[in-house]
């Protein structure tokens, strides 16, 4: 089995290997094998470079290595590139790595970013792969500018990481412009946000496109957003879709609301699914309803579980089938579902313990106000920023709770009142408390006023939102 580029073991079986170099041609034609064979036992190193192309388009591996070795002890760096990747194929690491440094120590850019990602994820050597990185990039390499700033970031380095993405980006890198847009962001530079993300945008890159998108929507410019959610649609992006969809329901345009949510939900997203099912609804169309309703409750989604309870029983009058969902729904927590089930279970007499129980044991009523999109934008990019190589997991959902309960109590709020002095006197909550609400949530609307808050500060903030909106009657 051959190994050169396009055959079938270079294309499967090792796809993360380099593709070894072959040489420029001979004008006019192609020596015969016998030409070639007698200029390199002469000394040529070209001819036995050239040699060494033609026994690994064969399939011989050693008479491919033999040629390269005398190729490369002539100073042939080509041949010396192409030992690294027969090692790194076929040998050993020790091997491969010593051929790279050869070839990267001669200048060769590729060489030294294929020795320095040996080195980083073979030997977890981050100092000798950060040296290697930088000689490549210095000499121009693009893919070694993203990849030592993203090695920069992970190793906390930000400052570097940041001219590292812009030197890629300046490049033409798209990737380490959308990184590069995430950075600024989170520092409270929207406008160079903007920009890198509008300039990967350009150049087809559908994240950025999208979240070019949220910053536009959290701005109030929906109109700008739609655009941007439209290109990334394109190339099916599924979250693109979703907005895409809301923008349109929020215009009553239900059809078009149920297409996009559709061509989302496809992806799996339970929220869309759930989506469909609701305009479906809407539309009077029970079965496809009943068929996205089942889809998302099938995969724990509590609401869709109770809608689709729901459904089973006025359009089939499937009490069975009723019951269980609603059980299911009220297992994780659902007041409604919870309620339901009980009176089902007392009219059909087959109410359990289990139920009662569930019926008895409500939790709490979750969020379940409407947000002004532009908060939902918020929140959504500073999960995605805060997200990024592997960093804070928050949740959108209460992100958006925590920037929906400071609007919801403090909207009707007017100048000079200080917020948090009202809160506190209305409430009685301590007044740290109420505080640490208020720096978090202008963490959110306004980044780079302080770092995102960590999990348990989210937590804490939450509880503080609940007891707010429990003591001034907003429950």
């Amino acid at each position: 089995m051959t190994w050169w580029h396009g055959e079938p073991e270079a294309a499967v079986a090792w796809p993360a290997v380099p593709v070894p170099r072959a040489p420029e041609p001979f004008p006019p034609g192609e020596p015969s094998e016998a030409d070639l064979l007698n200029a390199a036992q002469a000394g040529d190193s070209g001819a036995a470079h050239r040699l060494g192309r033609l026994y690994a388009q064969r399939g011989d591996r050693s008479a491919a290595r033999h040629w390269w070795e005398r190729a490369a002890g002539a100073g042939n760096i080509d041949s010396t590139y192409n030992l690294g990747i027969w090692h790194e194929k076929h040998g050993s690491l020790d091997e491969a790595i010593s051929w790279y440094e050869l070839a990267a120590g001669a200048g060769d850019a590729e060489a030294a970013v294929n020795l320095a990602t040996l080195l980083l994820e073979q030997r977890g050597d981050v100092l000798g792969a950060r040296q290697w990185f930088e000689s490549a990039a210095g000499a121009g390499s693009r893919p070694a500018a993203r990849r030592l700033a993203l090695l920069c970031e992970d190793v906390g380095d930000a400052a570097a990481a940041r001219d590292w993405h812009h030197r890629a980006a300046s490049a033409g890198d798209l990737s380490s412009a959308h990184d590069l847009a995430f950075m600024s962001y989170a520092t409270g530079d929207e406008g160079h946000a903007r920009g890198w993300w509008e300039y990967a945008a350009r150049g087809g890159h559908a994240d950025a496109a999208y979240y070019l998108g949220r910053l536009l929507h959290a701005d109030r410019d929906p109109e700008g957003a739609e655009t941007l959610y439209r290109l990334a649609a394109k190339v099916d992006h599924p979250a693109a879709a979703s907005q895409l969809g809301r923008l349109a329901l929020a215009r009553r345009d239900l059809r078009t609301a149920r297409a996009w949510f559709e061509r989302a939900a496809h992806f799996g997203r339970v929220e869309d699914q759930r989506m469909a099912g609701f305009v479906c609804v809407e539309l009077e169309d029970p079965r496809a309803a009943s068929h996205w309703f089942g889809r998302a409750a099938a995969s724990g989604d509590p609401e869709s579980a109770y809608n689709f309870g729901l459904l089973l029983i006025a359009e089939h009058n499937d009490l069975r089938g009723g019951q269980h969902w609603f059980r299911q729904a009220a297992m994780y927590g659902h007041q409604g579902a919870a309620t339901e089930l009980g009176t089902l279970e007392s009219v059909i007499g087959n109410q359990t313990a289990e139920s009662t129980r569930l019926t008895a044991d409500q939790a709490a009523p979750a969020w379940d106000r409407p947000v002004e999109p532009e908060l939902v934008a918020r929140a959504e990019l500073a999960v995605a920023a805060a997200g990024r190589r592997g960093g804070t997991v928050l949740r959108l959902a209460d992100l958006t709770e925590i920037l929906g309960t400071w609007d919801l109590l403090t909207r009707r709020l007017r100048e000079p009142i200080d917020a948090i002095a009202w809160l506190t006197e209305q409430s009685g909550l301590h007044s740290g408390a109420v505080e640490h609400l208020s720096s978090v949530r202008m963490t959110l609307v306004r980044p780079g006023t302080a770092p995102w808050p960590t999990p348990s500060e989210v937590e804490h903030v939450l509880a503080t939102s609940r007891q707010l909106r429990k003591r001034l009657g907003l429950s």
